[in-house]
């Protein structure tokens, strides 16, 4: 290989991208199926699942999603009458975002589901393999916190 040229096929940031965007698009079928849902929506039911009551802000800070997803999955969800929404008594800017009692269901249906896919996704490597993606991935993510 030349110094100047950049294997993307060889090129860690780019390998773990495409890795993480075929888990995520394996596990997307799922919740697609199940209940129609995109990532941003599902991201958004299951942070809010996962924390209770949330902002967009922090929703989209604990999803890595862009204030516009995030602001058109709140939207869909509470179309759906999946989300509600509360203005903040303090801040007329802020809205405290909380699953509704169809949204939780929704939810708690599908946890089981991610769970077991999860399960299947590490099946098919054997253990060492599994201590080591897991113990590697929290190294990286440890390593570029607050970067």
């Amino acid at each position: 290989m030349e110094p100047d040229i950049l294997e993307l096929e060889s090129f860690l940031p780019y390998r773990l991208y495409r890795l993480a965007d075929a888990v995520s698009r394996e596990f997307s079928r799922i919740y697609r199926d199940r209940h129609g849902l995109t990532r941003p929506e599902w991201r958004t039911l299951s942070g809010l699942g996962q924390r209770g009551t949330m902002t967009a802000t922090e929703l989209g800070e604990q999803s890595a999603m862009h204030k516009t997803k995030v602001s058109r999955a709140v939207a869909e969800l509470e179309r759906r009458r999946w989300l509600t929404r509360t203005p903040d008594e303090n801040d007329r800017r802020v809205e405290h975002l909380a699953l509704t009692k169809a949204g939780l269901a929704a939810y708690r249906e599908m946890v089981p589901l991610a769970k077991a896919f999860e399960r299947e996704l590490l099946a098919r490597l054997s253990h060492k393999e599994r201590a080591a993606i897991v113990s590697g991935v929290a190294a990286l993510e440890e390593a570029l916190e607050g970067k």
